[in-house]
């Protein structure tokens, strides 16, 4: 899991990204790391800002807006959607 930390990650420090893509999940890992890899770079600045602002969510909370399971908030909603979209697409 992300820890909550009081420096929030700069939306161009991919480094850190990645890293903080490396959950306490697998089922994340194989969701997070492919879709920063192959479609971060391509992403407007506010969608990246609206990935980097998902990262610190709990993992059980992010595993279950990605499978469908709850309906994520208003703020991380078109993000989840899309990195569903381009999972399903195997994009």
């Amino acid at each position: 899991m992300v820890q909550n930390t009081n420096t929030q990650t700069s939306i161009d420090d991919l480094p850190r990204i990645r890293w903080a893509c490396r959950r306490g999940m697998l089922e994340l890992d194989v969701i997070l790391l492919p879709f920063v890899e192959k479609h971060y770079g391509d992403l407007t600045k506010q969608k990246q800002r609206e990935f980097v602002s998902l990262l610190p969510e709990p993992d059980p909370d992010i595993y279950a807006w990605l499978m469908g399971h709850q309906k994520p908030p208003s703020h991380h909603e078109s993000i989840i959607e899309l990195i569903v979209k381009k999972h399903i697409d195997n994009d």
